[in-house]
């Protein structure tokens, strides 16, 4: 049992060692005479692994900007009443695992704020880097106007803030002026009572595409949710490209100059496997660095096993290149997740299991290969090579699709901090004695650098080499940023 940011309890059993969150799935549609609540729906459906603590929708009817968002899954949030009082041409949706701020309704996106053009509503996903900086902007901005009665806490609420005080002569304009100003990592849709807004940072570190409709166009972090909604893939949205959507057709201006930095993360574990970026789909290429896997620590074993989902391409690429029998070794609870009811110490003794369950018939005996995307704590692992050997396993050898994770994301992944990474401190050999593995070996970077196709001066590896292509500030943490955010804004006004 773990202590959530706003003090109430969360009886997730496995948080102990969750695997890497991204911040968020943003979606965003102009199409009239849709049923554009229903659309932003599917959408977040689809890029429910984005986020999975709150969802929201923002809808406009051409007059008015109506929003509805609560704690929970996209499922859970929203019924067949809610999205039909969410009416008009155009929307924007967002799920959310939040990286800064508390998890509570009120940091919940959209976000929404009037503005003297009209009403913003803002959705995000990635890490601002200089939030603080930011905030202090608001306040100088704010003077004589009105503060809400409490402080922001998240960096999408003074980002969409700034926005609503710049003296420009419509959003648009405000947007291009503090565009660049934001550092760090951001893929937006935003919208007023008329149009749908994106834009992408400079290094475009987290996802954005566009897609088109037979009446419309839609917005989002990835593919996969243009699929579900029917939306025809058409690009991806251009580092530094902001882009205005209405009644007028698609516009487009670049307000920064592109330098690529797309998180290689998204191809190791955050995007869906039916997604594509960079051209490059997913699944594929974590075929492809199974593949690698196999080429550079091979094994004589009698079987390739999955941690699944998350390991499941990189298994059947290292069996397709070693020439291994591929099998399900373990079979996974799909419905596992957060729950509010106190498991029982009894219950708590089971962990991984709850999740987790190995197929004895299929792995007694035999020389076992277990490939998965990454280790963070070890304690997952250190479960599943128990279970394994429970349940008959002759030797088990760890394989891991990506190379040791020793740094956190400041761009918009909530990984553990640095001391709890077991890589950060401990050698392969070490981490390996930890897990209890008979083997254990990582791709090479270079060997995952090679199966994304992607050239390295065009992704951000800094999760692996601590190499940050945008400025970190060198006492930032994500608590710490956190705290002196809230001090700040604390020791002026509220935003």
């Amino acid at each position: 049992m773990t202590r959530r940011p706003d003090g109430l309890l969360n009886h997730n059993v496995l948080d102990d060692d969750k695997a890497p969150q991204d911040a968020c799935g943003v979606f965003g549609v102009w199409a009239p005479q849709e049923e554009v609540a229903k659309l932003t729906f599917y959408g977040l459906y689809a890029l429910q692994h984005r986020g999975q603590e709150s969802a929201g929708i923002a809808a406009s009817d051409g007059e008015r900007i109506l929003i509805y968002k609560d704690m929970g899954l996209v499922s859970q949030v929203f019924t067949e009443t809610d999205l039909a009082s969410l009416t008009g041409d155009l929307a924007i949706g967002h799920c959310r695992y939040s990286t800064t701020g508390s998890s509570t309704w009120v940091n919940a996106q959209p976000t929404l704020r009037p503005t003297k053009y009209g009403t913003l509503a803002l959705a995000h996903n990635g890490n601002l880097t200089n939030t603080g900086d930011l905030a202090e902007m608001v306040q100088k901005l704010e003077g004589a106007v009105a503060k809400s009665d409490r402080g922001a806490t998240t960096d999408t609420e003074i980002m969409t803030a700034l926005i609503g005080l710049q003296d420009e002569k419509n959003v648009e304009a405000s947007v291009i002026a503090v565009l660049p100003k934001l550092e760090g990592a951001f893929s937006l849709v935003f919208m007023d009572e008329k149009t749908l807004y994106a834009a992408r940072d400079r290094h475009g570190v987290r996802p954005l595409v566009i897609g088109k409709l037979d009446r419309g166009w839609v917005v989002a972090s990835e593919t996969a949710a243009l699929d579900i909604v029917g939306a025809a893939f058409v690009r991806e949205v251009e580092p530094g490209e902001f882009l205005a959507i209405n009644e007028d057709g698609i516009r487009s201006q670049m307000w920064a100059t592109p330098d690529p930095k797309g998180c290689i993360f998204e191809y190791v574990y955050l995007a869906r496997p039916d997604t594509t970026i960079a051209g490059q789909g997913v699944h594929a290429t974590r075929v492809r660095i199974g593949k690698r896997l196999a080429i550079e620590a091979p094994v004589e074993a009698d079987l390739v096993i999955p941690v699944p989902e998350s390991g499941t391409p990189a298994a059947i690429g290292y069996a397709q290149q070693s020439g291994i029998p591929y099998g399900l070794g373990l079979v996974k609870n799909s419905y596992v997740g957060r729950t509010f009811i106190q498991p029982s110490q009894t219950i708590r003794q089971l962990g991984i299991r709850l999740k987790l369950n190995p197929l004895r018939e299929i792995i007694e005996g035999k020389r076992i290969i277990v490939v998965d995307d990454s280790i963070v704590r070890g304690n997952t692992h250190r479960a599943i090579v128990r279970m394994l050997r429970e349940a008959g396993a002759r030797e088990i050898h760890v394989r891991i699709s990506s190379p040791p994770v020793e740094w956190p994301c400041y761009y918009g992944i909530d990984f553990a901090s640095r001391a709890e990474l077991i890589a950060s401190g401990l050698e392969v050999e070490e981490i390996r004695r930890s897990i209890g593995a008979d083997s254990l070996n990582y791709v090479s970077m270079e060997g995952l650098i090679a199966a994304t196709t992607i050239a390295e001066d065009k992704l951000c590896t800094a999760c692996f080499t601590g190499t940050y292509p945008i400025s970190v500030p060198t006492d930032m943490s994500e608590g710490k940023m956190r705290l002196e955010i809230t001090e700040k804004i604390n020791s002026h006004e509220h935003i």
